[in-house]
């Protein structure tokens, strides 16, 4: 480690944030055309891209492209460019679930705005002149937290079966290399609560397989969502116990569903409010994606070694 710099200095200094919202995509066959926000450094050039897909708390707003805040501004303060898009299951949009099967969660919807924001990256450069030329479309990840960790799995290349025509649904994107899954869902089967099999079909059939992007998966050893899961806290760590390698498993000491509280500043929904979990989840998920897109560089090493280790860890590491 000599010579390795020290997290304290890996984020001794921020960048100012330059966010950039709403940005309009036109959508043709979509109920209503895509808004995303971006958000990025003032300055820097080749900035990696980090795709962030919300959840579905009970907020209105932090289901969109305004939630997740502590993350995106973190994220764009340490040289992503971070690009939120409001999906259709979003509680801004006053949608009629009889319009789309789909409907209310959008999964398959949810997946393909991500896909078409990377189809897209000359007009969102268009749209926020100060991004000119400064992407690095070579460098993309995707990151979700709890509905958005299924949609983030799904890009990385886990498969369900459509509840509605019984067909394989494969919308893994290449152009993504690394992912982050936030107190994403886990398996479906017998592992559901009778609630989610009734009430969300897709779930019934995932399958983490075939996800072999390389991710991290963060789950909270207090995270039971009984509401979906019969499992308790270890459903969320199906997506790194059932997908192959390359796989990170960062399990959070005393975290529920919120992570301490990564949906937003100072909300009231989350039930395990801990600014300090917040700051090691902003920090270890960035050093994990630093890393991964760059290889070699010890961001990964460092950070996590200061942060899970000791009598003071956040969580624990395992990987495989």
């Amino acid at each position: 480690m000599s010579g390795s710099p020290r997290p304290a200095d890996l984020f001794a200094s921020p960048a100012p944030v330059l966010s950039v919202a709403p940005v309009l995509l036109p959508a043709p066959g979509r109920a209503v055309d895509l808004e995303i926000r971006v958000s990025a450094p003032v300055t820097g050039n080749d900035l990696p891209v980090l795709l962030l897909s919300h959840g579905q708390g009970y907020s209105h707003h932090l289901s969109s492209l305004n939630g997740y805040a502590p993350l995106a501004d973190f994220w764009a303060a340490h040289g992503f460019v971070v690009i939120q898009p409001t999906h259709l299951s979003s509680r801004t949009l006053t949608l009629d679930p009889a319009d789309d099967p789909e409907a209310p969660l959008y999964w398959r919807s949810r997946a393909q705005d991500m896909t078409r924001v990377l189809d897209r990256l000359d007009e969102v450069e268009a749209a926020v002149p100060q991004l000119a030329g400064r992407l690095d479309r070579g460098r993309v990840a995707v990151a979700g937290h709890s509905m958005g960790g299924h949609t983030a799995s799904l890009l990385l290349g886990t498969r369900l079966t459509d509840p509605h025509d019984g067909t394989e649904v494969d919308l893994a994107e290449p152009r993504i290399t690394a992912g982050v899954l936030l107190a994403a869902p886990g398996r479906g089967g017998d592992a559901l609560s009778e609630f989610a099999a009734e009430n969300i079909p897709a779930f019934l059939t995932t399958d983490f397989s075939t996800m072999t992007t390389p991710a991290l998966v963060v789950a909270g050893d207090k995270d039971t969502s009984g509401h979906l899961t019969v499992n308790g806290p270890d459903w969320h760590a199906d997506p790194y116990t059932l997908a192959p390698g390359p796989k990170t498993l960062l399990t959070l000491f005393d975290a529920e569903h919120g992570l301490g509280g990564i949906s937003g500043y100072d909300v009231a929904e989350t039930t395990d409010e801990n600014p300090a979990r917040v700051s090691a989840v902003q920090r270890l998920t960035w050093a994990y994606l630093r890393t991964r897109l760059y290889p070699g560089d010890p961001a990964w090493q460092t950070v996590s070694a200061a942060l899970t280790a000791g009598p003071d860890a956040v969580g624990r590491v395992d990987a495989k």
